[in-house]
């Protein structure tokens, strides 16, 4: 039987120059199923958690459909892809609630640093040590998730050097989170963190995977995978949440793949050398994506992101195929193929384009897109 899943979607609104502008205010009144982030210039939805990937990419599609056409009655104001502010406008928080404290702790502490678009996966896990597991495996591979869905090259106009400038300059938050060893000691150490004001409430854990729920700590649903850059193309998401899942029902299956147990790295500090490991290529991601060399957190050897990814892509086919998602697996071919979105833009650029016309040039390809299917 397959997981359930959804999605938190972060999007710039703005102009069709590729200019953010704030306009979630505007957009929370008037359009219901979106809530505000603290900058005014992206807005977010989520989905319901659905089992079925049909059913998921028309809960997808539909919002951002509905959000379009309130743009086009608001004026000539479009959604802008990618998941930093490409062309400017990091100098400035603009406040959707200038009343909300919470929002005024993270602008006097973070800046526009976290004015960031993205896409949080979420999969229903309802055991809790499964799920603790499950949390164990996919942060060691978080990277590869990064590396698939990197569309941030540009800040201010220009080339960053990072493929995922958003995860680049991130503040993961606490700066160290463990990797959970069971439920309990994700409980304490929450607590502790609240405790000291590590974390300011139980949302303030942003790290690349992290558990979440009703009532967190103590009851959990889901596993939440929060780094992937913003994947404008639904058929490439659900590709990339695809090869999640059925990782993920692997890992069911052979509880073995825990890194805490098939890891070869020294036993006797494994956990840190991991966390190590795993924050190393973490960076090494945001810099160079699906060209990025990684360390596999198995053996400590070093891989090309993409031929770790092609590795996991043969290893979870069978399940993949055992449950009746692979033609959604199937696009993750063409991204190894072709490049993420980053390495796509940079290209462009490389031939001559500048930042701004390389976001004009992807916006209207969004819009083509959807009159086709109008």
């Amino acid at each position: 039987m397959l997981l359930s899943k959804g999605f938190e979607i972060e999007v710039y609104t703005g102009t069709p120059a590729g200019h953010a502008v704030g306009l979630s205010d505007r957009i929370v009144d008037d359009l219901e199923g979106f809530v505000r982030e603290p900058d005014s210039r992206n807005v977010e939805y989520t989905t319901a958690p659905l089992y079925q990937y049909e059913q998921l990419l028309c809960a997808l599609v539909r919002p951002r459909q509905r959000l379009r056409a309130y743009l086009n009655q608001l004026g000539d104001y479009t959604l802008i892809p990618g998941s930093t502010l490409s062309l400017g406008g990091s100098d400035r928080f603009y406040r959707s609630d200038p009343n909300n404290p919470y929002h005024a702790y993270i602008e006097q502490t973070y800046g526009t640093k976290v004015v960031t678009a993205s896409v949080h996966i979420n999969i229903g896990i309802a055991d809790p040590e499964t799920l603790m597991r499950a949390c164990r495996l996919v942060r060691v591979e978080a990277p590869l998730y990064l590396a698939l869905t990197a569309s941030s090259p540009f800040l201010s106009g220009r080339p960053t050097g990072h493929h995922s400038s958003r995860w680049h300059v991130f503040p993961k938050t606490p700066s160290y989170v463990p990797l959970f060893e069971s439920h309990a000691h994700f409980i304490r150490w929450t607590e502790q963190q609240l405790a000291s004001g590590g974390m300011k409430n139980v949302r303030h854990l942003w790290s690349s995977v992290r558990p979440n729920g009703d009532r967190r700590p103590y009851n959990l649903n889901r596993l939440e995978l929060r780094i992937c850059d913003l994947a404008i193309d639904p058929i490439a998401l659900l590709a990339v949440t695809a090869l999640l899942e059925a990782r993920l029902l692997q890992l069911m299956s052979d509880p073995s793949l825990d890194p805490l147990v098939m890891s070869q790295l020294a036993a006797g500090d494994r956990a840190s050398t991991l966390l190590e490991i795993t924050e190393t290529n973490e960076t090494a991601a945001a810099h160079r994506s699906l060209e990025a060399e990684l360390r596999h957190w198995q053996t400590g050897q070093k891989i090309l992101a993409a031929d770790w990814i092609s590795e996991l892509y043969q290893q979870v086919w069978p399940i993949a195929k055992q449950h009746g998602i692979t033609c959604f697996l199937l696009p993750l071919k063409k991204i190894l193929r072709e490049g993420n979105e980053a390495q796509q833009w940079l290209a462009r650029y490389s031939q001559g384009q500048d930042s701004q016309a390389v976001i004009q040039q992807r916006s209207q390809r969004q819009l083509s897109r959807k009159n086709l299917r109008s």
